[in-house]
């Protein structure tokens, strides 16, 4: 008699490198919006059905409700997760270019507010010794 067939254990995610908690909201942005972007007929239906009202919205929009919830759970997945965290990785690098130009926007600013208000400019190198006369 043959011995049945075992799968292997699926693992939580594809993607097992840990992320700080501030990368990993970024990610759980990412996840939920692609979620409401599949939702987002039944989320404008159910908001237009709640629109003007308060309690009475548990029972006059429960339809719209519970087709808004089902389609979320049904697109919050794993998978979905996976995809988003993945999305994350692969734009990566546009970030860091963004953030490396908006720094260089800041400092010119900066410079700018200095030469402005007459203040001296800062040093361009922190690290720099400082000599006995108070020069870097």
């Amino acid at each position: 008699m043959a011995a049945p067939k075992t799968e292997p254990p699926k693992l939580p995610s594809r993607n097992p490198i840990p992320l700080s908690a501030s990368q990993d909201a970024q990610v759980r942005e990412l996840y939920y919006k692609r979620v409401r972007g599949y939702c987002a007929t039944e989320i404008r239906e159910f908001a237009s059905c709640a629109l003007n009202r308060t309690i009475s919205a548990t029972w006059a929009c429960r339809q719209q409700r519970l087709a808004m919830n089902s389609c979320m759970i049904a697109h919050a997945s794993q998978e979905e997760q996976d995809a988003a965290r993945e999305e994350w990785f692969a734009t990566r690098d546009e970030r860091k270019r963004e953030r490396a130009e908006k720094e260089k926007r800041r400092k010119e600013q900066e410079k700018f507010h200095r030469a402005w208000w007459g203040l001296p400019p800062l040093p361009e190198d922190e690290d720099a010794p400082v000599t006995t006369d108070g020069k870097r």
